[in-house]
């Protein structure tokens, strides 16, 4: 069937729908998402990044290499001390390559400063987690699959343990000792 406009109407037909390539700047093309609803943890040292790849990534493959990526993260963390430092790093893999940091996503090189994300303390409450939220659109610049995950890292002198979807005090000892959910939610955007 022919697509034709109707000059009285604007009506289109013969268009099931639009081809991503005629998307306006700025449109949506696809949203993945992923839910993460048990626990994963992993235990490192001062300033050592903690990297979660395997534990918790999703993969989005783009239509076109102008296109970006919106990446959002919503994370349940804690780490197993009180008033720490989490620091948070977004990392990403394309096609068959390996994971490593997004340095766009990071700041800027400071003597032996930890470039990261952001950071969040700890918290005092061992039965709290924090909702953190990570948020950046990428340019992967290719239309192979890009996977992308995180990693944590803490400042304290001693060996940590970081926690996902749980607190640092997870007994099943108190009704309100709580469990939560991490999401990972990719958009192509249209460039």
């Amino acid at each position: 069937m022919a697509v034709s406009i109707n000059g009285n109407t604007g009506v289109v037909t013969g268009l099931a729908a639009l081809p991503d390539s005629a998307m306006a700047s700025g449109s949506i093309i696809q949203v993945v998402q992923s839910v993460k609803t048990d626990t994963a943890s992993q235990s490192a040292g001062i300033a050592s990044p903690m990297n979660f790849d395997s534990v918790f990534s999703k993969a989005i493959t783009p239509s076109s290499s102008s296109n970006k990526i919106e990446v959002t993260f919503n994370l349940s963390v804690a780490l197993s001390t009180a008033t720490n430092l989490m620091l948070f790093r977004l990392r990403r893999k394309i096609g068959s390559g390996s994971f490593a940091d997004v340095t766009d996503a990071m700041g800027d090189t400071a003597a032996s400063r930890y470039r990261c994300m952001t950071t969040v303390e700890s918290g005092a409450n061992a039965y709290m987690m924090h909702c953190l939220n990570l948020n950046f659109l990428d340019s992967p610049n290719t239309t192979n699959a890009v996977e992308y995950s995180f990693s944590a890292a803490h400042d304290s002198g001693s060996t940590r343990t970081f926690y996902l979807n749980r607190a640092d005090n997870d007994t099943s000892s108190y009704a309100y000792v709580a469990r939560g959910i991490s999401t990972i939610i990719l958009r192509e955007v249209a460039a």
